[in-house]
Parts: structure tokens; C-alpha cells; sequence
């Protein structure tokens, strides 16, 4: 008999809690699903805010345009996620897996999915196990339509951050949409479905290498959800205190200490990964605090303190001591300070970004020719390309305007365009000697002098 890769556990039911950490995790559903489906509706300066344009390989973000030629802030942006990482999962462990991840998210509303059409925890229980009728049939199917329509919208909203998205709701209401954009939408649509409807949990048990790094970025000092165990043991039933009582104090039927701990198994019951938080530290724990804040409600109820499940750290939890500083931790401070000077560095360079590109290239058809006057022209290709949406004048000025001068007027580029003009470099055979010369040139933005690009040329003397 073939050996399983993994342990096969059971569909999880986790049971509906309250608490502070619920309604943060509601919170952040509702807020990332808002930035997911309404960015690609919303428009900045007349064109839409977000959008990655395959044709023109544009990215337009609230008004600013990357060409290919930015792919340094590309990497900036690759080098500042990956830093972030490092750093958020040494300070706050898997509070991302718990609270923001699209998986989590995902997972939570496909639940909420079922529960309102299938019912709580143990209804959907006894009735996953009880043969099919047509009560099941029609639950079923209707948690399953529902799962597959929500999905099939996250995958169009996917497809709108590279289409316009007025423009494909326009086309999706005729029934014209693209073989590509319906490809697209039907495969993010279905692994949404397969990943948060299906699967789960078990996504993040045996798929999600995220679980896997945090063994080697984890230290005494991260932030994770811990049982105190000091405290907590042994556990057993009790009765009701109306105060909170001294662990000593608290006595079992066989007159020994007992822990605060009433062994009541809501903390697993609640936990999406059908984990027991009380064997301590374990990888499939993702931190979305679901037992923390049933365990406060049962604290609560029998008049104890709260906390017995709660955030902390290795070194607090064993030390009984406060949260450390981030002043206390170097390796904190080292990517904070590469963090920092990265998105220091790459904010200056946006900031100081000109809104249009120019290529300068000698016309090798034509060699320098002296004019009428006698003097030599040498004739360039000028490639200008305007990222703006309005239309802009630009001219050209060189620098040693004593020996060359440019002959052409000021040159007119469209909105979001690229414009190629034919310009002439001329110079006085009595000023410069044969030769190359390097000739440095400025193109001024004339609707906004303070964008300037400075380009070289190649001027060649006979």
C-alpha cells in the first residue's frame, strides 16, 4: 500500500466567533475586496487610475506612466516587497496569512457564502455526511453557484486591470468580450474558486511556501499567537468564578492546582486550519487570532483575566516579560534602514522624472553635407515620446550655442505618442576642426520649462 505524501485530514467547519480580532479580520476583507474591484473603476486624469496597457507596454498608476525604459523602479519595487517580507515576518510572524492574504480573504468570504446558504458549522456537517436528496442537491448547488459567480467577477476584475474596464463591461453586456480576456478571467476565476472554495485550508498546509520561510525568518523575538501554558496548566473543567482567582487557588475535583485553562475546545473549534494552538508553535498556524478571541469570551466568562491565548513572543511567553523594542533588535533596524533608503531613493527618482523620453540617432543616410553658406550640417533622427495626455511642444537647444546651432522649429508631440522629426546640427568648418565632436543638447518641454532632458550627439566635421 502506497504511502500518502501527507496526512489527509477532514474538511473543517470552523464555528462563527466574535471578538476585536474578528471584526479587524472583517475589516480587512471588506477593505482589500473595495481597493480589488473598485480600482480598476476609478479614473485620474481622464484616463482609468490603474492599468497595465500589453499594446503599448504602459503601466498608468493615478496619473504616472512607466515605460519599459523604468524598469529600474520595477526592481526597486521587487527589492522593496521582498525586504518588507524579511522584515514584516521577523516582526509580526503570519499576521499577514491571518488578516490580508488574498487566500485568507478569499477563504473567509467563501465561508460566509456557505454559511448563509448551508447554515452554521454542524448543520453543514450533518449534512455533508447524510446521503444526497434534493434539500442537499439544492443547497449545494446553490453555495456552488454562487461561489463560481463571485469568482468568475474576481477573475474579470483581473482582466479589467489590463482592459479598460468600462470598455470590457461594455463589450461583456453585448456578449463580445475577447477569446483572451475570457481565458483569463475563466482561469483566475476557477483557481479562485479551486484555492479559497475547495481546497482551503489545505492551501495553506501543503501549498503556500510562506509557511515554509517563516521557519528561517522567524526568531525568540516575532510575534505570534501563543498559549501560555504557565498559566493555562493543567486544564480542566471549572465552575464560574466572579473574580479573577489566583491559579493556586483554583482547586479540581482531586484538590490539585488547576490551570486557567477549562479545556473546552472552542479555540480549536474556531481555528480555519482545525489546529489546537495549546501544542504550541505550529506552521499551519496562519495568526488570524480566531482563538484568541474566543478565549477571551470564555475568560470572560468564568471570571478570569484575558490573555491566556494571546499575541506575544517566544522569549515574553518563557520570560513572563513585555514585548521587546524594535531598538532591541538589529537585524529590525537593518531592514528597516534598507527599506527606508530604497523607497527614499525611488521616490526622489520618480519625483524628479521628465513625463517624456527622446532618443537622438545620427541619419546614417545622410553624411554631414555643407550648406549653401558653407557651413556643415549633420541631420539626426529624433525620437520623442510624450507620456503625458495632453499634447506638448518641445524644443531643441544646444549647449555650445557659440559654435552649433539647431535648425528646427519647436517640435509638437500628441498625448500618450511617439513622434519621430528630422533636425539639423549645424556648425561654422572656421570654429571646430575635422573630426567627432561630442555636442550636448537640451530638449526643453516649452508648455513647462522646468522639464528638461539633456542627450549627446555625434557631430562630425569633414
Amino acid at each position: 500500500m502506497a504511502t500518502p505524501l501527507h496526512f489527509v485530514s477532514s474538511k473543517v467547519y470552523p464555528r462563527l466567533t466574535g471578538g476585536r480580532f474578528n471584526s479587524l479580520r472583517v475589516a480587512f476583507v471588506v477593505i482589500t475586496q473595495l481597493l480589488y474591484f473598485g480600482l480598476p473603476w476609478l479614473n485620474w486624469d481622464g484616463q482609468q487610475a490603474t492599468r497595465f496597457d500589453f499594446d503599448s507596454m504602459r503601466l498608468y498608476l493615478f496619473g504616472l506612466t512607466l515605460l519599459p525604459q523604468d524598469f529600474i523602479y520595477l526592481a526597486a519595487a521587487l527589492i522593496v516587497a521582498a525586504l518588507g517580507l524579511f522584515l514584516w515576518t521577523m516582526l509580526a510572524g503570519r499576521l499577514w496569512c491571518g488578516f490580508s492574504c488574498p487566500q485568507t480573504v478569499y477563504t473567509e468570504i467563501m465561508i460566509w457564502i456557505e454559511r448563509w446558504v448551508e447554515g452554521p458549522p454542524n448543520q453543514r456537517r450533518k449534512r455533508d455526511a447524510a446521503p444526497w436528496g434534493a434539500e442537499k442537491v439544492l443547497r449545494k448547488g446553490s453555495t456552488q453557484l454562487l461561489m463560481a459567480a463571485f469568482s468568475l467577477w474576481t477573475g474579470l476584475t483581473l482582466v479589467g486591470y489590463f482592459t479598460p474596464m468600462r470598455e470590457l463591461a461594455a463589450n461583456l453586456g453585448a456578449g463580445h468580450i475577447g477569446v483572451w480576456e475570457a481565458l483569463f478571467a475563466l482561469s483566475y476565476g476557477g483557481f479562485t474558486w479551486l484555492l479559497a472554495g475547495v481546497l482551503r485550508e489545505q492551501v495553506c498546509k501543503h501549498m503556500c511556501p510562506y509557511a515554509r520561510f517563516q521557519g528561517a525568518m522567524f526568531d525568540r523575538d516575532t510575534l505570534l499567537v501563543a498559549y501560555d501554558d504557565k498559566r493555562g496548566e493543567p486544564r480542566g473543567a471549572r465552575r464560574k468564578q466572579h473574580a479573577i482567582i489566583p491559579i493556586a487557588a483554583n482547586v479540581g475535583r482531586d484538590d490539585k492546582p488547576q490551570g486557567a485553562c477549562v479545556d473546552c475546545g472552542l479555540c480549536v473549534q474556531v481555528c480555519p486550519t482545525g489546529i489546537d494552538i495549546r501544542e504550541g508553535l505550529q506552521y499551519e498556524c496562519i495568526g488570524c487570532a480566531a482563538c484568541i478571541d474566543v478565549c477571551d469570551e470564555v475568560m470572560d466568562k468564568t471570571g478570569q483575566a484575558r490573555g491566556l491565548i494571546r499575541f506575544s513572543t517566544q522569549h515574553a511567553m518563557e520570560q513572563q516579560q513585555p514585548l521587546p523594542s524594535l531598538r532591541q533588535r538589529p537585524r529590525a533596524l537593518v531592514y528597516s534602514g534598507l527599506l527606508l533608503a530604497i523607497v527614499a531613493l525611488s521616490a526622489t527618482g520618480l519625483a524628479l522624472r521628465v513625463p517624456f523620453k527622446v532618443d537622438i540617432l545620427r541619419d546614417r543616410a545622410v553624411m554631414q553635407r555643407e550648406s549653401n553658406d558653407g557651413y556643415i550640417e549633420n541631420v539626426y533622427n529624433v525620437r520623442i515620446m510624450n507620456t503625458e495626455r495632453d499634447s506638448r511642444r518641445y524644443q531643441l537647444q544646444v549647449e555650445s550655442a557659440g559654435l552649433v546651432r539647431v535648425e528646427a522649429p519647436p517640435l509638437q508631440v500628441a498625448g500618450d505618442s511617439v513622434t519621430s522629426f528630422n533636425v539639423a546640427l549645424v556648425a561654422d568648418p572656421a570654429l571646430l576642426p575635422s573630426g567627432s565632436h561630442t555636442v550636448s543638447v537640451r530638449i526643453v518641454n516649452l508648455d513647462d520649462p522646468s522639464q528638461v532632458l539633456h542627450e549627446e550627439a555625434r557631430l562630425l566635421m569633414p
